[in-house]
């Protein structure tokens, strides 16, 4: 062990401490540029990890996942074409049209068709029947927002129904007049009719 050389950690002189740090990392001009080269392609190859497209499985869960959001068009099931399952006699499971609309909904995102994309295209094909749930703009916000509307309209006409018939009931029962003269006539017909 060289004895000469002096410890930087136990000098008290922190400029050469310092300076001889900066020195050992410091990149030499002409073997610089291959370490400096490595050091880039490193952080490319590290970043394209991150950026890199999804994997199969996560595009199947997505495929997956799209297709509960598509409805499916065979006709004999009110399910979406992700859950569709057919139950009893010689065939359960999903339908062909079921299988079909799953292996478009996988081939489209597959492709890297966004999800707004591969539902506009069945919409295109099918009509907005095939969403299970229609979108939220235009005419269709009124199935949004009828559920809540629709019994707070019936609510108040029923409690206005009810407030009319009460202040009508309040009301003294009444009519024109009848003069005296008529109702002793009455009366005496009345009692005519009873004793007869």
């Amino acid at each position: 062990m060289n004895r000469n050389r002096r410890n930087p950690l136990k000098t008290n002189d922190r400029c050469t401490f310092y300076s001889r740090q900066k020195r050992d990392f410091a990149i030499p001009h002409a073997a610089g540029w291959g370490a400096l080269a490595t050091r880039i392609a490193l952080i490319l190859a590290l970043l394209s990890c991150f950026l890199a497209p999804p994997s199969g499985a996560q595009n199947a869960e997505r495929a997956k996942a799209l297709s509960r959001k598509v409805m499916c068009m065979c006709g004999g099931c009110n399910d979406t074409a992700g859950t569709c399952n057919h139950t009893g006699g010689a065939f359960s499971g999903p339908c062909d049209t079921a299988k079909a609309m799953q292996k478009e909904v996988a081939e489209r995102v597959n492709r890297g068709d966004s999800d707004d994309l591969v539902l506009q295209s069945f919409v295109q094909e099918y009509g907005p029947t095939v969403l299970p749930e229609p979108p939220r703009k235009g005419f269709t916000w009124l199935v949004w927002i009828m559920p809540v509307v629709a019994p707070l309209i019936a609510l108040y006409l029923i409690w206005e129904v009810v407030r009319r018939w009460r202040r009508h009931a309040l009301l003294p029962a009444g009519g024109p007049s009848v003069p005296p003269e008529l109702l002793d006539r009455a009366r005496r017909e009345a009692d005519r009719e009873s004793h007869e």
